[in-house]
């Protein structure tokens, strides 16, 4: 499966570098809470790569389920003959799935996370939707280190799925760790980047806007590579 694994790798790239600089929760936090407590740029990219890992391992763990399913339909020896077009097919309508469900966080304006940094050099968490007035103080979460890594534990990226889920129907133990890799080190070294850049004063192109968008890109590049695999024998 070297061509399907290569597809999959560049999604799995994709997704993680679109997901990151689309989100500035996965960055600006840590510039934050780094300035107001007046942290080394190495302590900040350290906690950067803690938050970062349990990020992209909770998605992985997330995962799993896909990835038991696939190993269990190997035991299955009709399952051999078909396996290579049902998992094309599956991620494919994995793609379709995660699209229809970007279009409709869309449309319902999702909750997403904003952090404010205060005087005091306290930094607070909250959530809520665009064109959404002010928040209430009682609505605000402080901030500290290991809060950050329950907030990115508790957030992983559900496209993550699929990615793990076709490897594994592949019986490509190899594959699910090499997507994983992949998808963790671009991850990291996105979240990195972000933060140095922003440790410094520089700030890249404005891309939170694209933030709501994200589920829905993340189900086209999936679907992309599907489709890919099913039409054009990719």
């Amino acid at each position: 499966m070297e061509s399907e694994l290569n597809v999959l790798l560049m999604a799995a790239i994709s997704i993680s570098v679109l997901h990151t600089l689309t989100g500035p929760d996965h960055y600006i936090p840590f510039i934050a809470i780094g300035k107001a407590k007046n942290w080394s740029l190495r302590r900040t990219i350290f906690w950067t790569v803690i938050c970062g890992t349990g990020h992209v391992m909770s998605s992985v763990f997330l995962a799993l389920g896909g990835v038991a399913l696939g190993f269990s339909l190997n035991k299955l020896t009709w399952f051999e003959e078909v396996r290579g077009g049902w998992a094309a097919w599956a991620l494919f309508l994995f793609g379709i799935v995660f699209l229809l469900i970007g279009i409709y966080q869309v449309y319902r304006n999702k909750k997403h996370k904003h952090f404010d940094v205060y005087d005091s050099g306290d930094v607070y968490v909250y959530e809520h939707k665009h064109g959404q007035g002010p928040v209430m103080p009682t609505e605000r979460r402080k901030v500290t280190p290991w809060v950050m890594f329950i907030i990115f534990l508790l957030g992983p990226c559900e496209p993550m799925i699929p990615l793990l889920t076709y490897p594994a129907v592949m019986d490509s133990t190899y594959g699910i760790y090499l997507i994983t890799g992949v998808f963790l080190f671009f991850t990291l070294l996105m979240m990195v980047m972000m933060v140095v850049l922003g440790h410094y004063g520089f700030k890249l192109i404005k891309t939170d806007f694209f933030e709501k968008y994200m589920t829905a890109i993340a189900g086209t590049t999936i679907d992309i590579c599907g489709a890919g695999m099913i039409f054009l024998g990719w």
